[in-house]
């Protein structure tokens, strides 16, 4: 490792460790700082009810699905995918592997099975190159991935919460968004980095062809 690399990654970590939200998940037993990006959109859009079918996508460590599931409540169900381990979480149905593999897509299709799905979450990020260009094109990838998910499984009227950076390709993704759903809000929540590219599509009442 670079000397440059080995003080940069230093400093993320101090950083990382005096994070507020890094020390609220820590004090309130969450699996993830991100879980508060969730709770924070769940508060303004309400998009999580009972009885729900969620899918969510790039779950790992399980801060969204930690947040998700109990308001599902015992007739709801959600289906968590991430290519790392996860560590079981109450009620949530979990597949280890990557989205972008046919195999992976089979299963998690297998799983969902003939119900429509009422919401997707995708969290999904790729990993990170240090190229921006490529790094973009791979995130954006995913995104679409994630839409083109949505078009096979979500239900009529339902719901994407989708994280995307900010970037090249990135209005043209969210005009493709647009074309899907009703509504299309952009979130950032304050437990997104300030300095981070990150926002979330909240796009609503899917549009069934």
């Amino acid at each position: 490792m670079s000397q440059k690399r080995s003080n940069s990654s230093s400093r993320w970590l101090a950083e990382h460790e005096a994070d507020e939200y890094v020390l609220k998940a820590r004090k309130l037993g969450y699996r993830s700082r991100a879980s508060f990006k969730l709770l924070e959109i769940q508060e303004k859009d309400r998009l999580i009810k009972p009885g729900m079918v969620v899918v969510d996508l790039g779950a790992a460590p399980g801060g969204w699905s930690q947040i998700a599931r109990p308001l599902l409540g015992s007739k709801g169900r959600l289906i968590a995918l991430d290519i790392l381990p996860m560590e079981p979480l109450k009620d949530v149905e979990f597949i280890l592997g990557d989205f972008r593999e046919e195999a992976v897509l089979h299963q998690l299709e297998t799983a969902v099975g003939e119900q429509a799905v009422d919401l997707v979450l995708s969290d999904m990020a790729p990993n990170i190159s240090g190229i921006g260009a490529a790094d973009q094109a791979s995130s954006l990838y995913l995104c679409e991935l994630a839409l083109d998910f949505c078009a096979a499984h979500l239900k009529k009227a339902g719901v994407l919460v989708v994280k995307v950076f900010q970037g090249e390709g990135f209005d043209a993704y969210l005009k493709a968004v647009r074309d899907r759903f009703d509504s299309v809000t952009i979130r950032k929540p304050k437990a997104s980095r300030p300095r981070s590219r990150e926002v979330y599509l909240v796009a609503r009442s899917y549009r069934r062809v």
